[in-house]
C-alpha cells in the first residue's frame, strides 16, 4: 500500500503541478478497487488504483464521453503510464444512501432521487448518442447475462437452502422470462449498478460515479435498480411516485413517447431479476466466502423480495419461478438469516481482550470458565515494517496494511462464522458472559485490531454489550 502511495504523490505532482499535503485511504468497497483521498491546499481530489487495465480504460472513456453530453460525473485529471492509477475531482463525501440514512424519508431526500432519476434519463438517453460501445467491457445486456442473473440466484442461494423445487421446470421459466425480457423496446447505455451508493450528492446536486460497467441495454433496469435496493427501503408510495417521475423525464429525451403500460410490465420483470441477482451475490459472498456484511445483508434482501411479490405482479406465466420464489421469501426462510439483537434486558455481556503470547493467555474471571483464544501469529505482522513497528492496531497505517496486505480479512470472516453460533446459542438460553480473546507476539498490532474489528461485528450485528481491553497496552513500544 505504500508503494501505491508513493506513486499517486508523484502523479499528483507531475500532473497537476501541486503538492499533496495529505492523502487518506478510504474504505474498502465491495470492488478490488481502491480508493484515497488527496488534500492539496482546500481542494481535494480521490485518487484510484486498479490492476484491472480494461476496466479503467473503459471508465476513462465513458468519463470523457458523459461529460460531453454535460452529464455530472467527475473528471479524470490525471493518469499513470501503466493505467492502474488515476486521479479524478472530488464530487464529494457523501452518497445518496448516506443522505437517505441521515435524513430520512423527507422532501429533500425524494427531490433528490427524483433529480438522479432525471440525471439518469439523461445519461441513458443522450449518453446512448454517439456512444462506441465496442469500448465499454460488455457491449450489450443480452438475454444471456440474464440468464446469467438467474443461475446466479440458483446456485449460490436458492440451493443452499435445500428445499425441493422441480429444477426442470424452473430453467424453462428461466428461459420464458430471458427470452421476453431480451425483447424491450427501448435499448440504451445502461448503467448497470445503479445504486444510491454510487450517486454522490455535493452542495445539493447529484454526480454519478462507477459506472465503467456500462453496456448496452434496456432502460428499465437501472431505475429497479435504484428503487428497489433493500437498505434504502422505500415505501410503495415513493416507488410508485419516483417511477412516473422517471417516465416523465426519459419522455424528454426519447423522439417518441414511451409505451407506459408495456414500460412498467417490463419493469415489474426487471426488478424481479434485479432482486433475484443481489439475492446470489449475497449468497455468494456472504455464505461461500464467508464476509459478515453480506450475511447480515440478507434479510434485507429476502424482505425486499417479499414485498415485491406481495404488491406487484408479472404479466406471463412462470409458474415454477413463483413456486421458488414463495419458498424463498416465507417467512421462516427471513427468520433463518435474521440475527438475535440483545435488549437492555439481555444478561450477556462479551469480553474481547487482545493479549501477548510472551504474558500469557489472560484469565477469566467470570464463572463461566473461559472462551475463545485466537492466535493472530500466522498473520503477516505490521510490526516488522519501519512505518508500522511503533504504531498499533488502533492507527489508520496499520488497519489499512492489516485489511489490504495481509490474510486478516479471511482470518476475521472465520473467526465471527465461529463465534456466532455461541453467541447466538448464549443469547437463546441467557447466559451471562463470554470471553474473546485475540493473541499476538507483542500484543501491539495484530491481536489489537482483531480485537476492535470483533468488538465493532458483535455491536452491529447483535447490539451486545461489549467490555473491550487491551491487556498488553503498557508495554506498547512507540518510541
Amino acid at each position: 500500500m505504500s508503494n501505491i502511495i508513493l506513486s499517486i504523490q508523484q502523479l499528483f505532482t507531475a500532473c497537476l503541478s501541486a503538492n499533496a499535503d495529505s492523502i487518506e485511504t478510504l474504505p474498502a468497497s465491495g470492488s478490488n478497487r481502491a480508493y484515497f483521498r488527496i488534500k492539496s491546499g482546500d481542494t481535494t481530489y480521490i485518487a484510484t488504483y486498479n490492476s484491472h487495465v480494461a476496466e479503467n480504460e473503459s471508465f476513462f472513456y465513458l468519463s470523457n464521453h458523459f461529460l460531453d453530453k454535460g452529464i455530472n460525473v467527475p473528471a479524470v485529471l490525471a493518469i499513470s503510464e501503466d493505467k492502474t492509477i488515476y486521479i479524478q475531482e472530488d464530487v464529494g463525501r457523501d452518497n445518496l444512501l448516506d443522505v437517505l440514512q441521515k435524513e430520512g424519508s423527507n422532501d429533500t431526500t425524494l427531490g433528490l432521487f427524483k433529480q438522479s432519476l432525471s440525471l439518469l434519463a439523461k445519461l441513458q438517453i443522450e449518453g446512448d448518442k454517439g456512444l462506441d460501445y465496442d469500448k465499454c467491457l460488455v457491449k450489450r445486456f443480452s438475454k444471456e447475462a440474464i440468464l446469467n442473473d438467474l443461475l446466479y440466484f440458483k446456485y449460490y442461494f436458492l440451493d443452499t437452502l435445500n428445499k425441493t423445487y422441480n429444477k426442470e421446470a424452473l430453467s424453462k421459466d428461466f428461459e420464458t422470462l430471458s427470452t421476453y425480457l431480451s425483447n424491450t423496446a427501448e435499448e440504451h447505455f445502461m448503467f448497470r449498478d445503479f445504486q444510491s451508493r454510487n450517486i454522490m450528492v455535493k452542495e445539493g446536486q447529484v454526480y454519478f460515479i462507477d459506472f465503467q460497467g456500462g453496456m448496452k441495454g434496456p432502460l428499465q433496469y437501472d431505475v429497479a435498480s435504484l428503487l428497489w435496493q433493500a437498505k434504502a427501503n422505500f415505501s410503495k408510495e415513493w416507488k410508485d411516485e419516483l417511477l412516473q417521475h422517471y417516465i416523465t423525464a426519459a419522455n424528454e429525451y426519447l423522439p417518441s413517447p414511451i409505451d407506459t403500460e408495456n414500460f412498467i410490465s417490463q419493469y415489474n420483470s426487471f426488478v424481479l431479476i434485479r432482486l433475484l441477482q443481489v439475492l446470489g451475490a449475497y449468497g455468494f459472498r456472504g455464505l461461500f466466502e464467508r464476509k459478515a456484511h453480506f450475511i447480515s445483508s440478507i434479510p434485507f434482501g429476502l424482505q425486499n423480495l417479499q414485498f415485491f411479490i406481495q404488491n406487484y405482479t408479472l404479466n406471463i406465466p412462470l409458474p415454477e419461478l413463483n413456486n421458488v420464489l414463495n419458498i424463498v421469501s416465507d417467512n421462516a426462510i427471513i427468520n433463518r438469516f435474521m440475527p438475535v439483537k440483545a435488549n437492555e434486558q439481555t444478561p450477556l455481556m462479551v469480553h474481547i481482550n487482545s493479549f501477548s503470547y510472551r504474558v500469557g493467555i489472560p484469565a477469566d474471571e467470570s464463572n463461566n470458565g473461559g472462551g475463545f483464544v485466537f492466535d493472530m501469529r500466522g498473520i503477516l505482522n505490521p510490526g516488522r515494517f519501519d512505518d508500522c513497528k511503533h504504531l498499533t492496531g488502533l492507527d489508520k497505517p496499520v488497519q489499512e496494511f492489516l485489511a489490504s496486505q495481509t490474510k486478516m480479512p479471511a482470518f476475521l470472516n472465520s473467526v465471527w462464522s465461529t463465534i456466532d453460533i455461541t453467541i447466538e446459542d448464549y443469547l437463546s438460553r441467557g447466559f451471562e458472559s463470554l470471553q474473546i480473546n485475540f493473541g499476538c507476539t507483542g500484543g501491539q498490532h495484530r491481536s489489537v485490531y482483531a480485537a476492535e474489528q470483533t468488538a465493532k461485528y458483535l455491536q452491529e450485528k447483535y447490539n451486545l454489550k461489549v467490555v473491550l481491553k487491551h491487556t498488553n497496552r503498557e508495554n506498547w513500544i512507540l518510541k
